[in-house]
């Protein structure tokens, strides 16, 4: 039977347990959020292997948070757990990929249709910010400055949907495809295309035209026609 002092470290007088092994759960989610940024940003590419001890070394931790941030990332789909020949980041084939875009293009088109329906007059000034910056930064050729900038857009239109579970969900997809839908910013004419559509988008959205919001983002989203054909080109 446990005494009273060897209990003691199990819960608390609330009966709630000891927060003893919260520190190393938050480290291991600063782990996953690091090194899913990583992955999102391009500089850790499909295919490429994660060395668990020169992570750890990396970031002044032990191997257990980055061991316990692969499991979180491969529960995310972003990373592949190897057995004995460890985790790599996810590689998405062609096909995978263009059918992801096509769920993504829905997901996001929902978000713009309920920001439709629900973004006060006053978000036109934060909207317009975003836009401006983007239109800046075009003539700039910072290809991943503009992808930042890009993704901001993207988020603030998550944010006027209200839906917070379908915000995530939609959030979870494009980080799963992060690393690819950079390469899309990078394919022929797409910086101009992108800010002719979000001007689309913001129009329909400050309309309060459901249809047209969705069908929009839909469309600015999704790889359709030619452009389609130039990324199955670049992919391969």
């Amino acid at each position: 039977m446990e005494t009273p002092a060897q209990n003691s470290g199990k819960r608390g007088r609330t009966g709630q347990r000891s927060t003893a092994a919260v520190p190393a759960v938050t480290l291991a989610e600063t782990m996953r959020q690091k090194l899913e940024e990583a992955i999102a940003a391009g500089r850790l590419e499909p295919g490429s292997r994660l060395d668990e001890q020169e992570i750890a070394l990396r970031f002044g931790v032990s191997r257990t948070p980055v061991r316990e941030a692969f499991r979180l990332l491969a529960a995310n789909n972003l990373v592949e757990l190897r057995g004995r020949q460890g985790a790599t980041v996810r590689a998405i084939s062609a096909h995978a990929l263009v059918e992801m875009f096509q769920v993504m293009a829905e997901l996001e088109g929902l978000c713009a249709r309920l920001a439709a329906r629900r973004v006060p007059a006053s978000w036109s000034v934060t909207i317009n910010e975003i836009h401006q910056r983007l239109v800046a930064n075009a003539g700039e050729g910072d290809i991943d400055a503009f992808y930042d900038i890009n993704q901001e857009f993207h988020e603030a239109i998550y944010e006027a949907s209200r839906n917070a579970f379908l915000a995530d969900q939609t959030r979870r997809l494009r980080n799963q495809v992060a690393a690819y839908r950079r390469r899309v910013t990078r394919m022929p004419n797409r910086i101009a295309d992108t800010l002719r559509e979000h001007e689309e988008i913001m129009q329909a959205i400050l309309a309060h035209d459901q249809e047209r919001a969705h069908r929009a983002m839909r469309d600015h989203v999704n790889l359709l026609g030619d452009n389609l054909l130039d990324f199955l080109a670049a992919f391969g």
